[in-house]
């Protein structure tokens, strides 16, 4: 009778509740019957008056959580765990000479360990020939990884045995993201892909092409257009790094921009080493209701402040995926103002004379944009130059942090301190194969322009 009246009640003052969820209107129902079990148990007199049905349901429905996803109130009604702040995805791909980079990953990870509000979920790979620790394993195995002080040994459970599958097959990346995401849900995630990285580049010592992820077992390697696709068929991320070498270009970011809010990665190689997890996740485990930007902030600050205390030469960034929009309509204008210009020998000056990394073709942005406007005569140049290099600076580029490399045996000292964070595809000859393929060259000016420094 009781929860009869309370259903003709809702009926008839429908009109007066904003419209809600499904699952809104099942918790609200679910506590209605608590509360009045509870009422009936106190002996409530309802037929003498002094209960007044409205005012209780309106504290009943102050009373339900407002959680983040409809997801949240579901779990919450069943009593199951709500969903994490974060799921951090780490694709480990270490059937490659990194392979021993990726044990101590793990057990840097096995530092901090999983929480209720913050997964750490790897997929990892092994093969023959680079280490042998653990038990020499091999193939891929997916884990949450739990707290575990023994940084010799991985002691998270195995969650899956994939057998020796291709870690350099984007649709096994995506497989991957999918499978974290439904297993362990969070309100964000993160997306690491773990392994050797080239930006756009060709060539090298080994048979290198433009991408990540390269697999030695299968000779396979997700190449930059695959790896939008393996974001796309995973779905939208919150922040998406690459511990890979190379990576933080507009000819990747552009391919991803759509999948990810926030882009962490490098200009530079990274050293072998890579990210060092446990000062990475420990701060997002301390305070896991931090926001995308911050965690993403957070990443590059541990790898900065790693290799500043190892005095390693080092870049890492976080670009806005958003703001690559603007960046093709403001690099389009400086070009179409240096092609106007007819300053060929300054662009080629600029080029040279930028911050260059590992692969000589990549240069930064920025600097050359900066060493065009040290030197230009022309107001349309300048005026374009302006707004691009102040666009990078601050809206593009949100966090940028560089350490010099004081230099070895092998190389002098190198400044990155100009790096502003973001590189580009300068070559000195013809356009590699493959690149009028990429978003960016479609969208952008810039292979029109790379083409025509590069004539006589």
């Amino acid at each position: 009778m009781l929860i009869a009246g309370y259903t003709v009640y809702m009926k008839r003052n429908a009109s007066k509740v904003p419209e809600e969820s499904m699952i809104r209107k099942i918790s609200l129902s679910a506590v209605a019957v608590s509360l009045f079990a509870s009422l009936a148990a106190a002996e409530v007199n309802f037929d003498k008056g002094g209960f007044n049905i409205k005012d209780e349901i309106a504290k009943m429905d102050a009373a339900i959580p407002e959680p983040s996803q409809e997801k949240g109130v579901f779990d919450w009604l069943l009593g199951r765990k709500a969903p994490a702040e974060w799921t951090i995805m780490v694709f480990g791909n270490g059937k490659n000479d990194l392979e021993p980079f990726l044990m101590k990953d793990l057990n840097e990870m096995e530092l901090v360990g999983s929480s209720a509000k913050l997964n750490i979920v790897v997929e990892a790979g092994r093969i023959d020939g680079y280490d042998t620790s653990d038990g020499d394993w091999k193939g891929v195995r997916r884990y949450l990884m739990t707290k575990d002080n023994d940084v010799k040994k991985v002691s998270s459970k195995v969650v899956e045995d994939l057998g020796m599958i291709d870690m350099g097959d984007y649709k096994n990346l995506a497989a991957f993201g999918k499978w974290a995401k439904e297993k362990y849900p969070a309100k964000k995630y993160m997306m690491i892909v773990w392994n050797h990285g080239s930006g756009w580049s060709k060539g090298g010592q080994r048979p290198v092409t433009k991408g990540i992820s390269y697999d030695e077992q299968s000779g396979n390697h997700i190449n930059t257009p695959q790896l939008g696709l393996a974001l796309k068929e995973m779905g939208k991320v919150d922040v998406y790094g690459s511990d890979a070498c190379l990576m933080q270009m507009p000819e990747v970011d552009y391919e991803i921009k759509d999948y990810a809010e926030y882009i962490v990665g490098s200009e530079e190689t990274e050293p072998g080493d890579g990210y060092t997890y446990n000062t990475f996740l420990t701060p997002v485990a301390a305070n896991p209701a931090m926001g995308a930007l911050e965690l993403a902030r957070t990443a590059v600050d541990a790898y900065s402040d790693h290799y500043q205390a190892q005095n390693a030469g080092s870049t890492q960034s976080v670009v806005r995926s958003a703001s690559l929009i603007r960046l093709v309509t403001l690099t389009n204008e400086f070009t179409a103002a240096m092609t106007a210009s007819g300053d060929k020998a300054l662009a080629k000056k600029a080029r040279d004379g930028a911050v260059k990394y590992a692969v000589a073709e990549n240069k930064d942005l920025g600097d050359f944009v900066r060493l065009v406007l040290a030197e230009t005569k022309s107001d349309g140049v300048k005026a374009k130059g302006q707004a691009l290099l102040a666009f990078i600076t601050s809206e593009l580029v949100l966090h940028n942090r560089t350490n010099n490399d004081p230099g070895g045996y092998w190389n002098g000292p190198v400044d990155y301190s100009p790096s502003k964070g973001i590189a580009a595809y300068f070559p000195d000859g013809g356009l590699a194969a493959g690149y009028s393929d990429l978003q960016w060259a479609k969208v952008s000016l810039w292979d029109e322009f790379v083409t025509w420094m590069n004539q006589p």
